[in-house]
């Protein structure tokens, strides 16, 4: 029987709040595109919204682990350039082929035995990276906001002990009523009403199936799934890839045709759902998970109502939110990281490259971060290896 916890709701709320708000623009720049109709862009997101929900509740149910999905927003990003000149069946057909090609590499196990090769500090070195653009987005959000993220990051280091799992949500409410109070919150283009899904029949063209499915794959495989489950493996949750590669692959083939363009494990908003705010204890942060699924589902059957509601709120407030709300992540894996000697200075290559935000090939500096890494891993056991050789052979 499960105990549910006010943290556990919160926690799935912000974690899609943050999602959304910080996201969406790029859904829907990378819907419009491909010359998408309003009714369209707004089946977009259904597809997104009930396809996050339903694979977020189903595996955090069948783990009883917090496995959160999300969209592939380096992949949205990248369909922005690359659908224009194409049409939306032309579109559908190259989501339907990299989700193919997802299910493939889940189903042959072959993203499983790579991640095995992956040390934990590596892996946590990888997420601080990650994180760490949300953490100094909190102080440069200064900048915009001062006034609200002052007393946001006042109330932080007041009340961190005292409010406990709850300090998140008193923060986000206290700055939704501060932004009301002060006129910040524009709510002038927020709809409310159901969003009905769009079918849309794909059109199979060579070209574009390889132009553009294959390069969407990599991205989501890459600057995706490779982060979300370093993110489970740095927070000492170990669960097998192949089946939740292969369950994001299906989800893929079913909603593609109503704009489901790629689905795939989160990595900041999983990173926010495994962490103490959402429960004290880690074998039951799983609820917030499911909760997040819930909001998920929410988000998707309301379409583009939720989009516009969560746009309404400054930017620098959800960076704000989002900073804090990863903050003690954040620290656990930068303690993480530097734990083990042996692993010290490839960690750190790792963290740095991934903190750096370069972008290769169109692939993010996560993948390239745990490149870097574990050549430096490599070559330092390599050379460790050859020394104790040399010592063994020298006292025969």
């Amino acid at each position: 029987m499960m105990k549910i916890k006010f943290s556990h709701i919160s926690t799935g709320f912000i974690a899609v709040f943050i999602g959304y708000a910080s996201a969406a623009a790029i859904i829907f720049q990378a819907a419009m595109s491909a010359g998408s109709t309003n009714e369209q862009v707004a089946s977009w997101f259904w597809a997104l919204g009930v396809g996050m929900g339903i694979t977020t509740i189903l595996l955090s149910l069948h783990y009883k682990k917090p496995i959160v999905t999300a969209w592939s927003t380096p992949g949205a990003a990248l369909l922005i350039t690359s659908l224009e000149g194409l049409t939306m069946n032309q579109a559908v057909a190259v989501f339907l082929f990299s989700s193919l090609l997802i299910t493939l590499v889940g189903l042959a196990g072959i993203f499983e035995r790579a991640l095995k090769q992956i040390p934990t500090s590596i892996a946590s070195a990888m997420l601080a990276g990650i994180l760490l653009q949300f953490g100094l987005g909190l102080f440069t959000s200064v900048m915009e906001e001062g006034l609200i993220i002052f007393v946001m990051l006042a109330i932080y280091m007041v009340a961190r002990v005292r409010l406990g799992n709850l300090l998140i949500p008193s923060i986000f409410i206290v700055a939704l009523i501060m932004c009301i109070g002060m006129g910040k919150l524009d709510v002038s283009a927020v709809t409310m009403g159901l969003t009905v899904p769009v079918f849309i029949a794909p059109d199979f063209e060579f070209f574009s199936l390889v132009s553009v499915g294959i390069p969407l794959f990599i991205v989501t495989m890459a600057s995706q799934n490779l982060p979300g489950f370093a993110v489970l493996k740095a927070n000492g949750y170990q669960v097998g890839s192949s089946k939740i590669i292969t369950t994001t692959g299906v989800t893929g083939l079913l909603l593609a045709p109503f704009g489901g363009f790629a689905f795939n494990l989160a990595a900041i908003t999983g990173a926010i759902c495994m962490g103490p705010n959402a429960d004290e204890n880690p074998k039951t942060r799983y609820i917030a998970g499911i909760f997040m699924g819930v909001f998920y589902l929410l988000a998707g059957v309301m379409g583009m109502s939720f989009v516009s509601l969560f746009s309404s709120v400054p930017e620098a407030v959800v960076i704000a939110i989002a900073g804090l709300a990863v903050m003690p992540t954040l620290m656990n894996c930068l303690a993480v990281s530097m734990a083990d000697n042996q692993c010290r200075e490839p960690a750190l290559f790792t963290f740095l490259v991934t903190a750096s935000g370069v972008n290769l090939l169109g692939i993010g500096s996560a993948f390239w971060g745990l490149c870097v890494g574990m050549v430096c891993y490599w070559l330092y056991h390599h050379k460790v290896s050859e020394i104790k050789v040399k010592d063994t052979s020298s006292t025969q």
